[in-house]
């Protein structure tokens, strides 16, 4: 078969969250699903909430004439009014409607925005261990991802960054609270990483973009403030999605917005609106753009999410695991207590287990947990983590 070899070479790398999440497809067939504790996808439990229901509700009840035709390719200006009123109010920044793109999903705006970035063979800066999708869409866009190392808690390492900044350079993508870390990026680092990057673009002449892919924005724990990127560097740019905050995975809905005080804002966000339309988007889902307007402030239970955490994350220090505690998102990355992550996977795979080993997102030697389950599936799983952790142990790396 004549298939692209571009894409035959992504292929033979491709997701080993997918991998293993069709593994665990096969074994609910076999066992039924009740004895399969699957944390290999992070896909949201939670149902949305009610507000959405009853305003989805509202809207088949009284349908706006027109409102499944073509809008604008950036969408509706009605909602991006309330979008950049949000983000107006959150940063204090003078945002309005036009610096908003709403998009098909954060994976939509991240392609779109790298689309209009990225000439052949500019370099995407990212941060070690990352959601590795990341490379198929900067390479899907002519770029090349440059991973750097972050420090042994997973947190930025500043000077690993600027060794990797060079002439080829175009953007820095980070992703926090992290995939598949759970890790938040506190405002020191985001601080020092916004004054290192007007120093780069500085001495390389050029405009050098942070792109920050906040997709699990409103789940943070410990009574944690997100960082805005806005204040700290002028070419910044988020990209969102209401998957994880509303529990809308499936309804593929976000937004791209881009900091105000970008220079060439203009230019920008109308790259940004042709690479969408190039891309074959034309315009993000219209009925989810109407509902998710006046829900800007609204999120699924995350005290729910927390309680997971806790429990899962106190169970595995208490069986002897090497987990840096989560801050966000719903992942847990432990390592692994022997040296080879893929072993250790299929050892807890033979408890009817799915995770993910960790050389999936550039950190051999670690394996992540998605715990978006319910806590009935956390707690009949445990057992098999601790005999898991018991057998391997004693031995050394």
């Amino acid at each position: 078969m004549a298939i692209s070899r571009k894409v035959k070479n992504s292929l033979n790398g491709a997701s080993w969250v997918r991998q293993m999440f069709e593994e665990g497809e096969v074994m609910k067939r076999l066992y039924g699903e009740q004895n399969v504790f699957d944390f290999s996808l992070g896909n949201p439990n939670l149902e949305p909430p009610e507000s959405l229901k009853k305003a989805l509700k509202a809207l088949a009840d009284s349908p706006i004439p027109g409102m499944h035709r073509y809008m604008q390719n950036s969408g509706y200006s009605e909602t991006r009014k309330v979008i950049a009123e949000y983000l107006k109010e959150e940063s204090g920044l003078p945002f309005d409607e036009k610096h908003v793109v709403m998009t098909v999903g954060a994976a939509g705006g991240l392609n779109i925005v790298l689309k209009a970035i990225l000439d052949e063979g500019d370099e995407v800066i990212v941060p070690s261990p990352y959601f590795m999708e990341f490379r198929f869409y900067i390479e899907n866009c002519g770029g090349q991802m440059r991973l750097v190392d972050t420090r042994q808690d997973f947190s930025l390492d500043l000077s690993e960054i600027e060794k990797a900044i060079g002439d080829k350079t175009k953007a820095i993508l980070i992703n926090s609270p992290n995939n598949p870390t759970g890790v938040v990026y506190d405002q020191g680092s985001i601080g020092k990483l916004g004054e290192l990057l007007k120093r780069k673009s500085r001495e390389l002449g050029k405009t050098l973009y942070l792109i920050t892919d906040e997709a699990y924005r409103r789940i943070v724990f410990d009574q944690i403030r997100l960082p805005i990127a806005f204040h700290h560097y002028p070419h910044s740019i988020r990209v969102t999605s209401h998957s994880k905050d509303l529990s809308l995975a499936g309804e593929r809905i976000g937004y791209i917005a881009v900091n105000p005080l970008c220079e060439e804002v203009d230019e920008l966000i109308s790259a940004i609106v042709f690479a969408l339309r190039t891309l074959g988007f034309v315009n993000a889902p219209a009925l989810m753009q109407r509902l998710v307007a006046p829900l800007q402030r609204n999120s699924v239970n995350i005290r729910e999410y927390e309680e997971k955490r806790d429990l899962f994350y106190n169970s595995l220090i208490s069986f002897g695991y090497d987990v840096v505690k989560p801050q966000g998102a719903f992942y847990l990355f432990p390592r692994a207590p022997i040296e080879d992550d893929l072993v250790f996977v299929k050892e807890l795979q033979s408890k009817r287990i799915l995770t993910v080993p960790g050389r999936g997102f550039g950190k051999p030697g670690h394996f992540r947990i998605a715990y978006a389950v319910d806590k009935k599936v956390i707690e009949a799983a445990l057992p098999g983590f601790k005999e898991g952790a018991e057998k391997y142990g004693s031995e050394k790396r």
